[in-house]
């Protein structure tokens, strides 16, 4: 008897789906619920499982073709009997434990070197490199004796390798993109799912809304300090990190209370105003941008924040990100920082109103108290849409940012010390 197993609806409006890989073949044994294809919605990756262990007699559709929900795209005789060879579904479980344990560094093995990465050996486990700035270091060719590390006990970042790679005027390999001959080759691909619908949601942005940008610059010298001088302490109470995005994610939260028109949005004739602050955060995921979302982030601390970023940021480079975990956020931050960007104007993730963008951190000159200092600064951008948020607000709302970045002792309620002394 064969078991006709069909694609589920991976949400509203969602008609059709790409099939991204086939996990399993023909003939292949499989056990109940073991995953036997991942599926490429507009907004999502996911799997289709086995519903019953058995042997798959047919695949109904091939590696990059689309098929529509609910159609049948994989059948299993269930009659058929396991080859001796099988694991039974306990030893599975268990393979499959170890195996993702064993992931990111198979992922590594397996995965087809783009450029002439360095000689693993070159790089001393004694040095401390950002999972980034490896990257950027294998793809040029460096080592890290060539690298200057500016981090906390020499630790080499992004901008170090991005330093030492203008310093050098090296380019990244091109053996993989130009055959040596002189021959001019064009390469086709066909757009994805998710990324024809990060296209029509730009688009519409652009069109639908009266989008504009203020910007502003933040001194990022106490939040460094703070961190510094916490971050050990910080990582050996909540195992996680402290990084930046917990400290604007934060900021914002308070500032949108502050200011709730930035945290509203337009349904038809009306104006829907959230008393919450759902914070979506950008993420370059390996097939496109994503913006899974933090709930209610106005409740959470910073260690909250750095593990709920963790773990979407892991699932979303994985492609494992659900449909709920990318819907229904309010406001949305982007750090083009990572990438090097000095100053950009974000596009708004509708149907929110505004949206935040982070940017690299340069050491620049500063006037403070009429002296001219050296201070690790930020250009901070926010795009809102000027039909329901007025000047007034945006401004007010990115300097308030600005001003619980600049005062990290703010950013449990919003107050200074100074102003809860005086019930203020």
């Amino acid at each position: 008897m064969s078991i006709e197993i069909k694609v589920p609806s991976p949400g509203e409006s969602i008609s059709e789906v790409t099939v991204s890989k086939w996990l399993k073949q023909v003939g292949d044994y499989v056990q109940l619920d073991e995953p036997l294809v991942e599926l490429e919605s507009e907004k999502a990756t996911f799997e289709v499982n086995a519903e019953a262990a058995g042997v798959i007699t047919k695949q109904l559709a091939k590696d990059g073709d689309e098929i529509k929900v609910g159609s049948v795209i994989v059948e299993i005789d269930d009659k058929a009997k396991a080859p001796a060879n099988a694991p039974k579904a306990e030893a599975k479980k268990e393979t499959a434990a170890v195996k993702e344990d064993k992931k990111p560094a198979e992922k590594a093995a397996d995965k087809p070197a783009a450029v002439s990465p360095a000689p693993a050996a070159d790089f001393d486990s004694s040095v401390h490199i950002a999972p980034l700035a490896k990257e950027l270091m294998l793809a040029y060719g460096l080592k890290p004796n060539q690298v200057k590390g500016t981090g906390p006990n020499g630790r080499i970042n992004k901008s170090d390798v991005l330093e030492a790679i203008v310093a050098k005027g090296i380019g990244a390999s091109r053996s993989n993109k130009y055959n040596g001959n002189g021959e001019r080759v064009n390469r086709v691909e066909k757009m994805s799912n998710l990324r024809k619908t990060v296209a029509k949601r730009l688009v519409a942005a652009k069109n639908e809304t009266a989008m504009l940008t203020t910007f502003n610059e933040v001194n990022m010298k106490p939040i460094m300090d703070l961190r510094n001088k916490y971050k050990n302490a910080f990582a050996e109470k909540h195992e996680v990190g402290l990084g930046f995005m917990s400290f604007f994610t934060r900021a914002c939260c308070i500032a949108l209370l502050d200011w709730p028109a930035v945290n509203a949005f337009i349904d038809g004739d009306s104006i829907q105003f959230n008393d919450y602050c759902d914070i979506s955060i950008a993420v370059s995921g390996p097939r496109g941008l994503v913006v899974p979302v933090i709930r209610n982030a106005e409740g959470m601390s910073l260690a909250d924040i750095e593990k709920e970023v963790k773990r979407l940021a892991g699932k979303a480079r994985e492609n494992k990100l659900s449909m709920e975990e990318m819907s229904g956020g309010t406001f949305t931050i982007t750090n083009g920082g990572v990438f090097g960007s000095m100053m950009s104007t974000p596009i708004i993730n509708p149907p929110q109103s505004a949206i935040l963008g982070m940017h690299n951190i340069v050491e620049r000159p500063v006037a403070e108290n009429g002296q001219v200092v050296i201070r690790p600064m930020m250009y901070v951008a926010l795009s809102y849409d000027h039909r329901i948020i007025d000047g007034r607000e945006s401004v007010s709302f990115l300097v308030r940012v600005k001003q619980l970045l600049e005062n990290p002792e703010m950013l449990f309620d919003g107050k200074a010390p100074s102003e809860k002394v005086l019930g203020l």
